[in-house]
């Protein structure tokens, strides 16, 4: 579903405040809810390590290239971390070791497809029986969202915000973002990480657990032309990511087209986009998860753009790690 506006609300729009107000009794239901769900289970603890990269917000606050970069870092230092995701949006059942050449996005989801390309990813909904498998090949386990999971307890959490939009309005789902207060999250986390240029909400002091800068940099493919123009289109949480990205890259967006987050391109999508960079002349461009979406006739003639976290600070990874019991 695409982001609803209410959660992150302009002050100035009244309409925004009031339907946050009015869902508020089902968010304590939501919450009552939520705590139901956690008694009686019996949370299971991997026997390797197991860090938990999660968020507090429904929709993206960079979970997955907060993953992906951590795992490169193990990865370079020897390590042979693998990870562990429920694979949302994918229709297969049981514990799946998700292999790229094989499985499809309807199949395992696009992030699994993303985390498999750089390592070993196992999904499934039981993600006890999930990590029960994959910590039989790896020596580190890097799960993908599930802090607020209660079947596994995790060696360590870490949190990641979006500078940009924070904790939205500050409520719960359905009132407003939040998948549990953040006190809650707080109190898991060893450590959280904060993504983007700007702290708006000036979360970082409000925390009481270490925090530390990122920034998603862009890395242009070796093809990627230069000059002309483009009709940008994304599926994500806040695809206003993906156009502000480009624009600070220079690059001409004469068209933005919007989709929900994990959106499954019909025929009928792919031939308007069509239809646009025809007749705009221009170039069709998207994110890598979009990409994995899109299929391989129509992916060749789009044009993607690609996105790595970079902590501000070059000694944070080891800090990091080393916060978290990873020393590198």
């Amino acid at each position: 579903m695409k982001t609803p506006a209410y959660w992150y609300p302009d002050p100035q729009n009244k309409r925004s405040l009031w339907m946050a107000r009015l869902l508020s009794p089902a968010s304590l239901l939501f919450r009552w809810g939520t705590r139901l769900r956690l008694l009686g289970i019996r949370a299971y603890a991997s026997r390797i390590p197991l860090l938990c990269i999660g968020n507090v917000v429904a929709g993206g606050a960079g979970k997955t290239p907060t993953s992906l970069a951590i795992a490169r870092l193990l990865i370079d230092q020897g390590h042979h971390p693998a990870f562990v995701t429920r694979g949302y949006g994918g229709r297969l059942s049981g514990v799946i070791r998700v292999d790229p050449s094989r499985h499809t996005v309807q199949e395992v989801g696009d992030e699994a497809l993303l985390l498999a390309a750089l390592a070993p990813t196992w999904i499934g909904r039981d993600r006890a029986a999930v990590v029960r498998e994959a910590e039989k090949h790896a020596d580190i386990l890097i799960m993908d969202d599930g802090l607020q999971n209660p079947s596994l307890r995790p060696s360590a959490s870490l949190l990641v915000l979006d500078g940009e939009t924070g904790i939205g309005n500050g409520r719960m789902i359905p009132a407003g973002p939040l998948r549990e207060p953040l006190s809650q999250a707080m109190a898991r986390a060893k450590a959280a990480v904060i993504i983007g240029q700007k702290d708006r909400q000036n979360l970082a002091p409000l925390l009481g657990i270490p925090v530390f800068r990122a920034q998603l940099v862009p890395v242009l493919p070796s093809n990627f032309p230069h000059g002309g123009s483009f009709i940008a289109f994304a599926g994500l949480a806040r695809p206003q990511k993906l156009y502000t990205t480009a624009r600070d890259l220079g690059l001409d967006l004469i068209e933005t087209v919007d989709f929900p987050d994990h959106h499954v391109f019909s025929e009928k999508d792919l031939k308007k986009m069509q239809h646009m960079a025809l007749v705009h002349n221009a170039l069709l461009l998207t994110t890598e998860k979009d990409a994995v979406r899109l299929p391989d006739s129509f992916r060749k003639n789009v044009f993607v753009l690609p996105v790595r976290l970079v902590f501000d600070d070059p000694a944070a990874p080891t800090q990091l790690l080393s916060l978290l019991g990873l020393s590198l």
